[in-house]
């Protein structure tokens, strides 16, 4: 299970539902114009899951655990997988093995010496993690080949395992705090800051203060670092108008206010919103084995008007699940199911089912702001929708095993990431995937991850993404932006992939 699209469901789901709430509401009052800026103070929307980086989610996490723990690969702001603690590498010529050189000269917190032997230990507890595991399925084996150089094996080849890496799977911890099990009670890293344990108030108030002779101190501006999870969006806006924050993962409904006073607006494609279907061979429901079933209820949706009813107009109306700042999202192919009743109905007439069909489908409060477009698409088509309400716990839990239910899931700042993550590899929200059932499908697949990295395999991936949007894989409405708000004299620069960037993505400016 890929925890990061836990957070990405829960998060888009809850701006949502509150922007119907009426979160506008809140305004007036102070202005943080001219704030403080000597220190980050910003509002991250969740607590941090587990200072263990074998356990921490992606989605939210990243700001916490980037201020402690140094990454063996990072990103960049288009998803490119730079240096960190990995200085350097090379793939062998059948990208089954990769060579890393490591920095020199950095150590852990508790002393602890930063070499091969600790690059090891790391990536040895990372794949047999929970949640990070997933970012090193086709890990066969890690080794130090000398001090400072660390050799990783594939059993299959694996072109997003760089940017898995880099997105939040590869934080470096100290070897003995893994062995003690110490991580569950604190972070024990050589990241940018020191965790101000007596000056922070767990699931209020994290306190991070920066180090001197940090290896990369350049990058973390701010000496002080103050997180504060809050989950409702009508507090976190009051405190950023208070002053109380100068950073915020902000409600779109609120933008004309952010206008208002003068701060900065960050937005990027962070989720895509629709219907995922967990049965597309009809094991469940024999109709959606049928594509033209598929293509029907695509036509059906305004997607427009939900984006705009729903999401606040903060996205882009798409029926494809790569990331529209991608290579491979092709724009011409969004008007393929523009909304059309009455083509909606008639495929589905062809397929067989004139009168429609039944279906169960999970519900959660969370999704109650798009359930009323759905209950009336359905019903214009003729299926027959039996809700059962479930509470958000139990419904990532229980929703795929039904044959489809509503989704909004992360998108990957990678489109080989894409590939694995939203097709190939069984993930929670995917939990068979369908591929052997599609010989189109799944030969395209084959050639792509044969293909050689760059122009060639990218207009594999094109190929893959018209048969896939073809095939209405899935019924996808709109990719939703993820936005910041930040005073002046503070920038948050927006990564597909986190939905909250990491540390080295908010800077003075």
């Amino acid at each position: 299970m890929t925890s990061r699209r836990t957070s990405a469901l829960v998060a888009a789901a809850l701006v949502a539902v509150g922007a119907l709430a009426g979160c506008t509401s809140a305004g007036g009052g102070g202005t943080a114009a001219g704030a403080d800026t000597g220190e980050l103070k910003a509002g991250v929307f969740l607590d941090v899951t587990s200072w263990d980086p074998a356990s921490a989610d992606i989605g939210f996490d990243g700001p916490y655990l980037s201020a402690v723990y140094d990454p063996l690969v990072a990103l960049d702001k288009d998803g490119k997988p730079v240096p960190a603690l990995a200085t350097k590498w090379e793939w062998s010529a059948d990208r089954l093995t990769l060579t890393a050189d490591l920095r020199q000269g950095v150590t852990f917190e508790d002393g602890q010496k930063f070499d091969a032997a600790a690059a090891v230990a790391n990536i040895q507890h990372l794949k047999a993690g929970v949640r990070s595991g997933q970012a090193y399925l086709n890990v066969a084996s890690a080794s130090a080949k000398d001090e400072d150089t660390v050799e990783i094996k594939l059993s299959k080849r694996d072109d997003a395992l760089l940017y898995q890496m880099g997105l939040g799977r590869s934080w470096m911890a100290s070897p003995a705090a893994i062995q003690s099990g110490a991580l569950a009670n604190g972070p024990v890293g050589s990241g940018p800051y020191t965790y101000d344990k007596a000056g922070s108030t767990p699931q209020s108030q994290y306190v991070f203060t920066k180090k001197q002779n940090h290896w990369d101190t350049a990058t973390y501006p701010f000496p002080t670092v103050r997180l504060f999870p809050i989950t409702d969006q009508t507090a976190s806006f009051n405190a950023m108008l208070s002053g109380q924050l100068n950073v915020q993962f902000a409600n779109a409904a609120n933008l004309p206010k952010a206008k208002e006073n003068g701060w900065n607006i960050a937005s990027r494609a962070a989720s895509w919103v629709g219907v995922q279907y967990a049965d597309r061979t009809g094991a469940q429901v024999k109709a959606l084995g049928d594509k033209r079933v598929r293509q029907a209820i695509s036509h059906a949706f305004d997607a427009a008007g939900i984006l705009n009813a729903v999401g606040n107009g903060s996205g882009t109306v798409t029926n494809q699940v790569f990331s529209v700042d991608g290579q491979v999202y092709d724009k011409s192919m969004n008007d393929k199911y523009k909304t059309d009743m009455a083509k909606a109905k008639a495929l589905l007439k062809e397929a067989g089912y004139p009168d429609g069909f039944s279906v169960k489908m999970p519900m959660s409060p969370i999704f109650a702001a798009w359930q009323p477009a759905a209950n009336q698409t359905f019903g214009e088509l003729g299926i027959k929708v039996e809700w059962q309400d479930m509470a958000m716990p139990d419904y990532q839990k229980n929703a795929p095993t039904y044959p489809m239910f509503l989704a909004v899931i992360a998108l990957a700042g990678n489109d080989m990431a894409t590939l694995t993550d939203q097709v190939t590899t069984a993930q929670w929200y995917n939990p068979t995937p369908s591929v052997d059932a599609y010989p189109e499908v799944k030969a395209l697949v084959e050639q792509v991850e044969k293909a050689e990295p760059g122009p060639a395999q990218t207009e594999l991936l094109k190929k893959l993404n018209a048969e896939l949007v073809d095939e209405a894989w899935w019924s996808v409405w709109y990719q939703a932006d993820n936005t910041y708000f930040s005073v002046k004299g503070i920038t948050v620069t927006p990564v597909t992939g986190m939905m909250f960037p990491t540390l080295r993505f908010i800077q003075r400016g």
